[in-house]
């Protein structure tokens, strides 16, 4: 029997890390090649991993709703024999007692990359750095090289810490961290590939100098009382008391890239945002007629979608609207096709899809890239592709009872339409004052690529549409 190892895929698109959400197994399970064993959360999205190899689950390294980097090992699978396409650890005897290796460069097997469905197979140098191990490094950092685990736990090999004189391995987030627990790298047993220190291995040391391993006891009756800022780190609980007046919650994954791409959108891009009500009444009562219409049998139809047509037929009157900002050549790109985003809440936080090439779909087919889209985020599985190359945004604030509001743009896209909640309200038509269907629409545009004549016609545009929705017919 051999113990096979299962990394944290690369990911690609420049992130380096994932939050584990679920685990679909557990040790002792028997999985396939190609069985999805987890779901994790990059800064993009929510994917799921399939596993590479058949065997039995021997352990789970990381639990659910830790955040781990990429190529960290994270299960480990319990084989029938060695194959060529991923690590082997041969279940023998405790590592305390294999001699120390001489510093030589490790080879690495050319074979399958597991990667995150949607990315690629990264195509980086497998080369690893040569691990430079004197032997006793290990005790005189007073840390005693651990024994073989039993079945239930993880087989890692020992890794002696960094040797003296050389700079610590460790990306610039590890870095960070350990210099905010004030833990001094050097002084750290690495845990990753190649000698690499990971948060794992700075949160061991910074438990560590709170609880001596002397002394586990005693410490054990000190450690409350210690006021160094690592002990205050290390000790900080994620869960609030229940009577606590304050509570902190990380942000991660979607919410942190979207929080960035808010602020560098609202402050690099000028925003200009323009308003209209209007009259939705014949909207209303044609949604209700195709609702009826056996020929559209089957698909989803409600007003957000003849606003998304709408906006597609004012966008082919206004072209110069469908574009974006190049800031390295200073120059607007015109785009000659229309990727609609639709802005949706999720319970990881605002997502914005795009329903690809809308431009060129019937109602029918835009009915059903609407279903799609919104079934696929709210099961957290748009994938990073769903969500790039968009051009224009449309938010249904409406849905939350809301009536207007001015929306940041998504970056990199020109425009985008806030959609107020459409109620009941006195409208004068044709003369008198009657009880019609109004709403209200927001437009916010950049205004480097859109002047507020375009965008004036571009929103009276989708609110001609949607006052007299034959124009979907007479305007295309």
């Amino acid at each position: 029997m051999t113990i096979r190892e299962f990394k944290m895929p690369d990911v690609g698109e420049g992130l380096t890390e994932a939050e584990i959400l679920k685990w679909y197994v557990q040790p002792g399970d028997t999985v396939t090649d190609g069985q999805v064993v987890c779901e994790v959360e990059t800064a993009k999205a929510a994917v799921e991993l399939p596993i590479p190899f058949d065997g039995t689950v021997h352990a789970l390294l990381f639990e659910e709703g830790t955040t781990v980097d990429v190529g960290q090992v994270i299960i480990s699978v319990q084989t029938a024999g060695a194959a060529a396409d991923a690590p082997v650890q041969e279940a023998a005897a405790p590592v305390a007692e294999a001699p120390a290796a001489p510093a030589a460069e490790e080879p690495v097997v050319e074979a399958r990359q597991p990667v995150l469905v949607g990315y690629g197979v990264s195509t980086a140098s497998t080369k690893r750095r040569p691990r430079k191990a004197p032997a006793g490094t290990a005790a005189q950092n007073g840390t005693a090289a651990p024994a073989a685990a039993p079945a239930a736990a993880p087989v890692l090999p020992a890794v002696p810490a960094q040797p003296g004189g050389e700079r610590p391995l460790a990306k610039p987030p590890v870095r960070k961290l350990a210099k905010d627990l004030g833990i001094d790298l050097s002084s750290v047993v690495p845990t990753g590939d190649g000698g690499v220190v990971t948060r794992e291995d700075v949160h061991a040391a910074a438990a560590a100098a709170i609880t001596p391993q002397a002394a586990p006891a005693a410490a054990a009756s000190v450690a409350p009382q210690a006021k160094a800022p690592v002990a205050e780190a290390a000790a900080a609980a994620p869960a609030a008391e229940p009577s606590a007046r304050e509570t902190r919650i990380p942000v991660k994954g979607v919410r942190k890239v979207t929080a960035q791409a808010m602020v560098g959108s609202a402050f690099t891009a000028p925003h200009v945002t323009e308003f209209i009500t209007l009259d939705v009444t014949r909207t209303m009562k044609l949604v209700q007629e195709l609702k009826d219409d056996p020929d559209l049998a089957g698909l989803r139809i409600n007003p957000l979608l003849l606003i998304a047509k709408a906006v597609l037929v004012a966008i082919r009157r206004n072209p110069d609207v469908n574009a974006s900002w190049d800031e390295a050549a200073q120059e607007i790109v015109l785009k000659h096709y229309v990727n609609l985003g639709i802005a949706a809440a999720t319970p990881r936080g605002l997502i914005v899809p795009n329903i690809k090439d809308a431009h060129a779909k019937t109602l029918g087919e835009l009915s059903e890239s609407l279903s799609s889209l919104v079934a696929t985020a709210r099961d957290g599985k748009t994938s990073p592709a769903d969500m790039q190359n968009g051009t224009i945004t449309i938010t249904n604030v409406g849905v939350f009872g809301v009536d207007t509001g001015t929306p940041i743009l998504n970056p990199g896209e020109s425009a985008i339409l806030a959609v107020g909640a459409i109620k009941l309200q006195p409208w004068v038509h044709k003369g008198k004052v009657k009880p019609r269907q109004v709403t209200t629409l927001a437009l916010s545009f950049d205004h480097r690529l859109i002047d507020g004549e375009l965008g004036s016609k571009f929103l009276a545009d989708i609110a001609a549409v949607l006052e007299h929705p034959r124009r979907l017919i007479t305007w295309s």
